[in-house]
């Protein structure tokens, strides 16, 4: 057993750095806070609801008095800011569903489409509650390299709410004064990419970094106040569809991420041991192909074969937890066929081989279910 301990691991050693990073798999939650940048909004209509002229829109005057104003208006924002939290579940293979609660907020900076000029003030804070689809794009597993980032796509659906906090404009040269402090709300929608980058050495937290675009729909409709100098009346205004781009820096922590196992300890050198007995080869996740590292192990395997009285060569096959029992039962004879097919080719008589296929028991490294292991990933050559 120490034989096959330090065998074992001078194998590990010698294989491609495995990538631990995976795709989120299970329950996690995630904030993140940022800039968010809004369109111009018009206003569909700016109807007199109580008060003189009730029932006109306001642009052909109301108690003989001509207010000039149409339903042409546009209001103007300055940058603000944008927080979100998320709880949400990751299925390991990508996909990710999760529930969003998110705030933004932007100060009204001019009112434009008056014959007169304005000034403006005022905040209008966006509250939604979203449900979003997301996918993680896992690098390593189309490059058969090392996953540092997951850059990841989503999209999402829910309700916002806009709440008008003593939002105001009034003429500079002309007796307009308008106010509002009402909130109404309406379906709205989201795209969503970003990047994902996760901490070393701390298992499941990740560094996130994306693009947002929220729309709220038009037809809205808040109620406030006009004021002219000579009569005020009480107003309802009709918002149109809303366009808001947020940039976002955030954290994200999954729960069922297993830590990565420690750094193999630095060989010691050491006599050169008696010829090796036993052999391991490992594969790409989902894969029985063999790379060039194995084909070098396997080749090995076989000339120390010639050197040696044996009575048989084991070819047993193992698989991680990442698929199921039934098909990791396949893949795992499909891995060990493919290593003796090729100690085959390297001149080994194929009646010295015996093929068993072990699925995901007899795990090298202990794992929850779901777990991208890549030491799992392998088969095992012993020559008895």
């Amino acid at each position: 057993m120490q034989f096959r301990g330090a065998l074992l691991a001078a194998t590990v050693l010698a294989a491609p750095v495995a990538a631990y990073a995976q795709p989120v798999t299970g329950l996690y939650v995630g904030a993140g806070a940022g800039v968010n940048f809004r369109q111009d909004e018009s206003v569909k209509g700016l109807t007199v609801v109580n008060g003189p002229g009730t029932g006109i829109v306001l642009g052909s005057g109301f108690g003989g008095v001509p207010l000039g104003v149409n339903t042409g208006l546009n209001k103007q924002y300055g940058v603000g800011e944008v927080g979100v939290i998320s709880l949400g579940w990751g299925f390991g293979n990508g996909l990710r569903v999760e529930l969003e609660g998110n705030a933004r907020n932007n100060r009204v900076d001019k009112v434009t489409g008056t014959p007169f000029p304005t000034n403006s003030g005022g905040n209008e804070v966006t509250y939604g509650v979203m449900t979003n689809v997301l996918y993680d794009f896992d690098i390593a597993k189309w490059t058969g390299g090392q996953s540092y980032v997951f850059p990841y796509i989503g999209v999402g659906a829910g309700y916002a709410w806009t709440n008008y906090d003593s939002l105001h404009s009034y003429g500079t040269n002309f007796p307009f004064y308008y106010k509002s402090n009402d909130s109404d709300g309406n379906f709205a929608y989201q795209a969503i990419a970003g990047i994902a980058y996760p901490i070393p050495g701390v298992a499941g937290l990740s560094l996130t970094a994306e693009y947002r675009f929220f729309g709220v729909l038009s037809g809205a409709k808040y109620n406030g106040s006009v004021d002219t100098g000579f009569q005020r009346s009480f107003v309802e205004t009709k918002a149109g569809d809303q366009y808001n781009h947020s940039i976002l820096l955030g954290v994200r922590y999954a729960f069922n991420t297993a830590a990565p196992p420690p750094p193999a300890p630095a060989p010691v050198a050491a006599p050169a041991p008696a010829p090796a007995r036993s052999y391991l080869v490992f594969f790409d996740w989902d894969r029985a192909d063999l790379t060039g590292r194995a084909r070098q192990i396997i080749r090995e395997a076989a000339e120390n074969s010639t050197r040696v009285q044996y009575t048989r060569i084991e070819v047993n096959g193992y698989t991680d937890t990442s698929g199921t029992p039934a098909y990791n039962q396949r893949l795992s004879v499909r891995r060990a066929q493919s290593v003796a097919a090729e100690l085959v080719r390297d001149g080994v008589p194929r009646n010295a081989i015996s093929i068993q296929g072990f699925g995901e028991t007899h795990l090298l490294v202990a794992t929850g279910p779901g777990v991208r292991e890549p030491q799992n990933r392998r088969v095992e050559i012993i020559i008895r």
